[in-house]
């Protein structure tokens, strides 16, 4: 007997049309998450093939409950496949109009199970799914006299040395028409803040004398496009870390205090997933205490990095064509492995790493090492990221910024009761993460990151 294997976020089995409501269910959910997926009639969920009775009236009784049940309409197709002398149902089908609804309510998927949105949730799919569907397409004013032609070729010069551009020759319209980046002879939104030459985008940089954002000890802003503007970030990141040298025999290798690969890998999340068109920008702050990297975009609220990094979840773009793009160039590696590489490379250099969803935009924090204890090299057997729960990661993230802060004081900040923020402070000075110095009444918080990562 034939067995399909396992149910995915994208393949969903059920025994026979009896359970025509709840597919109905799970096509919702499934076109909300991956705008395509396929369903099967006839079979278990263990993915053994049972095979149900298929009739003439079958296959038109489905289409008629997927036009009724879910919106916007989609038009799925339905046949009947035999396998081993057993009759199933095959529906495939696919939508690019989200968020669809079954039955008036709507649902995502998550695993191989379909959970009702949350109004939270629902809102924000509504947002990324009007500023996806027409933000980069629409046509700007700017014509190709208007294109950085350096950027651009730099571009053109990568994505075919790492042979993911056919070497056709460089010709600035055939390229950007190539890309999808030209509207009726003007660049469009994609095409504009990715090559644009009339500074398009945003970006603040700036290095602060503590770890709020107070004294300046410098500060930049500067209008460019995306393809220069990410280097200038990742260069400006490393003029402004600490370095370490390794003599070997032979050679001197310099090391930095974070990884640039991470850092790059960060900066360019930032610039392909923003939500621009807003006046929303760019920003990289630089503390003695970490390093905060700043996205006007917001992040998806039905997951964290880590679940990026440590489970199979499909990549999730905001920008199709300036993520297609920035791949072309290798500037990203393959979709949906980012936070991956960034995880293991932090933990591998003994670096540890959080976050910070917002209401408007998303940040990705590195946090640094005490210069002293940098300077000795990484701890190699502390390999192991540090896992903190919801309460800890609120107080660590309070006392970052704020290490003098009182007990009531972060307890008063979180809405929990004193007696629980002591037991994260506990918690967080037996991970060894932090320490105290003084008294509890004039004393302060003391970032000790001793662990290899730090993960809420």
């Amino acid at each position: 007997m034939i067995n399909f294997g396992h149910e995915t976020e994208e393949l969903e089995f059920k025994k026979t049309t009896g359970e025509l409501h709840d597919a109905m269910k799970d096509i919702a959910a499934i076109l909300n998450k991956h705008g395509q997926g396929t369903l099967y009639f006839g079979v278990l969920p263990s993915g053994e093939v049972k095979g149900q009775q298929v009739v003439e009236s079958t296959l038109r009784d489905i289409s008629r409950v997927v036009s009724e049940s879910i919106k916007p309409q989609i038009y799925p197709q339905i046949q009947k496949i035999t396998i081993d002398g057993c009759d199933i149902i095959e529906v495939r089908f696919n939508g690019k109009h989200k968020p669809y609804s079954a039955y008036g309510k709507y649902y995502i998927r998550t695993a191989d199970e379909s959970r009702e949105l949350t109004p939270v949730e629902l809102t924000d799919m509504i947002a990324n799914s009007v500023y996806t569907a027409q933000w980069e397409q629409f046509e700007t004013e700017y014509t190709i006299q208007d294109v950085d032609e350096e950027a651009l070729k730099g571009f053109y010069e990568k994505a075919t040395a790492c042979g993911r551009l056919p070497d056709e020759g460089f010709e600035v319209e055939k390229l950007l028409n190539k890309l999808g980046l030209l509207k009726n002879g003007h660049l469009n939104n994609a095409g504009n803040v990715l090559f644009g030459n009339k500074g398009p985008v945003v970006l603040k940089m700036a290095v602060f004398a503590s770890n709020e954002k107070l004294t300046f000890l410098d500060i930049n802003r500067i209008e460019n496009n995306i393809f220069r503007l990410v280097e200038i970030a990742v260069n400006y990141i490393q003029k402004n870390i600490h370095w370490r040298a390794e003599i070997g025999s032979i050679t001197r290798e310099e090391i930095p205090e974070i990884p640039v690969r991470a850092i790059r890998e960060i900066v360019i999340n930032s610039f392909t997933h923003a939500q621009y068109g807003t006046g929303t920008q760019h920003e990289v702050d630089i503390h003695p205490g970490k390093i905060v990297i700043y996205n006007p975009g917001e992040f998806p609220s039905q997951f964290t990095p880590e679940d990026f990094a440590t489970k199979h979840i499909s990549s999730i773009i905001r920008n199709e064509l300036i993520a297609r793009v920035l791949y072309l160039c290798h500037n990203i590696e393959s979709f949906g492995s980012g936070f991956k590489r960034v995880y293991s490379l932090c933990n591998e250099a003994n670096v540890a790493c959080t976050y910070q969803k917002m209401s408007v935009g998303f940040s990705f924090i590195f946090l640094r090492n005490e210069l002293n204890a940098y300077k000795s090299g990484p701890a190699k057997e502390q390999a192991v990221p540090t896992l903190l729960n919801k309460t800890e990661k609120a107080v660590f993230e309070l006392i970052q910024t704020s290490p003098s802060m009182s007990r009531e004081e972060l307890a008063h900040e979180i809405a929990k009761t004193p007696r629980t923020v002591q037991r994260a402070l506990d918690g967080l000075r037996g991970k060894g993460l932090i320490s105290r110095v003084g008294t509890n009444r004039t004393g302060y918080w003391k970032m000790s990151f001793s662990s290899a990562g730090v993960r809420g």
